[in-house]
């Protein structure tokens, strides 16, 4: 397990991060020719020994492994990357929400002790109301029987659908990855930023919803790759991380890189010192639960 750094105050758990092997062919994401140069800089393999150093550096004990292409190919190549390194301390895979013969699947991951939910590429579907009425029900009920979690990938258009979801699934425990990605680069006064508050708070009002303080670094448009960059975009991110903490309070809110995908806008370092900054008016245990204690809970990660 990665040890501290003697600066470090409080221990960490990084709730979202990725591995990729592009050998196995399953990313189209990566390949997409529409963005060719954006994504050129993480169009290469991530694997374990490129995320260890900078885990060690900043304190981090665990992370949690998070699924990044929808394939149950995938999910396996993750869970066998967990079973080799005590650090990763879970997984959230895919299986086809809209299958039945996927309860099945569940069942077989459940009984490996690091699988913790599913995700589906919900942003990637064109149908914005898939997840409210796409998924079978025998799914759905399978994850909550069996204490798995749910990570909804989504944007703010898809916030009034993910609600009637977890509206009828209220025993089933949610987390909203990157935030719904706020779309600050386009800045808040923009059509996005009314239905990103009003979708936001309206789940934050229902206590079995979690919200990660990660991704947001990449929907600035600025990056943090210099002095005067991290300034203008701590200063784009701040308002964002104000409506969180109003509505999610420091109890249901989880830290997460989004590694290597965070690499697009500034390295670990940075997103770190990012949020030191964003949470320096916190007291310290209100600090260690949104870097360590909620994740602990929410993964079950004591269980």
């Amino acid at each position: 397990m990665p040890a501290g750094s003697a600066l470090v105050f409080m221990k960490r758990i990084d709730t979202h991060q990725h591995f990729w092997q592009l050998s196995r062919g399953d990313y189209s994401w990566l390949a997409n020719a529409e963005e060719p140069d954006r994504l050129a800089p993480i169009r290469r393999d991530f694997m374990p020994e490129d995320l260890f150093d900078q885990l060690s550096q900043h304190g981090v004990e665990k992370t949690i492994l998070i699924q990044a292409t929808d394939t149950v190919a995938e999910t396996n190549f993750l869970l066998n990357l967990a079973s080799q390194h005590d650090w990763i301390a879970g997984v959230v895979g895919w299986v086809d929400m809209q299958n039945p013969n996927s309860c099945t699947q569940l069942e077989v991951w459940a009984r490996h002790p690091k699988f913790k939910g599913i995700r589906p590429m919900l942003q990637d579907i064109a149908e914005i109301d898939w997840i409210a009425r796409a998924p079978h029900d025998d799914v759905v009920r399978t994850l909550v029987r069996l204490g798995l979690c749910f990570e909804a990938l989504v944007l703010p258009q898809h916030l009034a659908p993910l609600l009637r979801f977890v509206e009828r699934w209220p025993e089933l425990s949610v987390v909203i990855d990157h935030a719904a990605k706020p779309q600050m680069a386009k800045g808040w006064a923009a059509e996005w930023a009314h239905a990103w508050r009003a979708g936001m708070q309206e789940l934050s009002q229902m206590p079995n919803i979690y919200c990660k303080l990660s991704g947001l670094l990449t929907e600035t448009g600025v990056g943090a790759h210099s002095q005067g960059d991290f300034q203008e975009s701590t200063h784009r991110i701040e308002p964002a991380w104000e409506d969180l903490l109003t509505w999610f309070g420091t109890d249901r809110i989880l830290w997460g890189s989004d590694w290597p995908v965070l690499e697009l806008a500034a390295d670990y370092t940075k997103w770190i010192a990012m949020t030191e900054r964003l949470l320096k008016g916190l007291s310290q245990v209100e600090q260690t639960k949104i870097w360590y204690d909620n994740a602990s809970t929410f993964y079950q990660l004591t269980r």
